[in-house]
């Protein structure tokens, strides 16, 4: 595997890899791979020819406040799971690279509408900074597919706008969430959680199977699922959760169609359980 750091030596690079008919499929992350990245990777192999990985902690799409120091950076894991997985190539630029004239004064690419919303509402600023940076990506590498998890559905969809929007030559494919065996989808955060939230996690999942299995396929009432959500999810903690969620998004797959439907605050009595 060939490891680059720059722009200009990963246009170099790509200049000298051979690519056969099945083109180029890139997975950009943020590092810290666990099995779900590993998926994508596995996935890309076999959708190409040829396979690019990067790594880069994004500060654009971090607030003040959050875990942008923190977050964890295991870059010669990540490498020996990227050989080991087939990757061709690692992009691994540092925040020079990709934001040589500061972050200030970098052009952003915003997706209206999509953004605004859910995760978008609470962390303002968060997906401009996704955008800017997977536009930017897909630019250097030019790629013919790009992968991206649907763990991540609100960024996956905003992700998918954009290339459709800006006429961006990529195939963006979404691959399925890749979850522990009790049902919890992997992540790079999960470490935050503590030994008692581990054990908790899984039942928001597990809670959100049984309104699946227990919805119309067509017609859901969303205050309905809100009260069985609460009520079939035992640990109080949990409850309150599901008590102050602010909205529920569903996503009919693969048309994309997207319903967002607050969540009525619940009467007390199924709060308290």
């Amino acid at each position: 595997m060939e490891i680059v750091a720059t722009p200009q030596a990963l246009r170099r690079q790509l200049a000298e890899q051979p690519t056969g008919p099945g083109g180029l499929a890139f997975v950009p992350t943020m590092g810290n791979l666990h099995d779900g990245h590993l998926s994508l990777v596995r996935k890309a192999l076999d959708s190409a020819d040829t396979v690019a990985v990067s790594i880069f902690v994004n500060p654009m799409q971090f607030a003040d406040g959050e875990d942008l120091d923190a977050y964890p950076r295991t870059l010669d894991r990540d490498i020996e799971l990227l050989t080991e997985a087939g990757a061709d190539l690692l992009f691994t630029p540092n925040v020079d690279a990709l934001y040589p004239q500061g972050l200030r004064t970098h052009t952003a690419v915003r997706v209206p509408g999509l953004t605004e919303v859910l995760c978008g509402r609470h962390r303002p600023g968060h997906f401009d900074g996704v955008t800017t940076v997977v536009c930017k990506l897909l630019n250097l590498v030019q790629p013919d597919i790009a992968l991206f998890g649907e763990k991540d559905l609100q960024q996956l969809l905003v992700i998918e706008k954009m290339v459709a929007d800006l006429a961006m030559p990529v195939r963006v494919e979404g691959v399925a969430t890749a979850r522990a065996a009790d049902g919890l989808a992997l992540s790079s955060r999960n470490g935050y959680l503590s030994p008692d939230e581990r054990d908790l996690a899984p039942h928001l999942y597990a809670s959100l199977l049984q309104i699946r299995d227990a919805s119309q396929p067509v017609r859901v009432n969303f205050r309905v699922c809100a009260l069985t959500l609460s009520r079939a999810s035992r640990p109080r903690a949990l409850r309150s959760i599901t008590a102050n969620c602010g909205a529920v998004m569903t996503c009919h797959w693969p048309s994309r169609e997207i319903r967002i439907s607050p969540f009525l605050p619940l009467p007390a009595s199924v709060a308290r359980g």
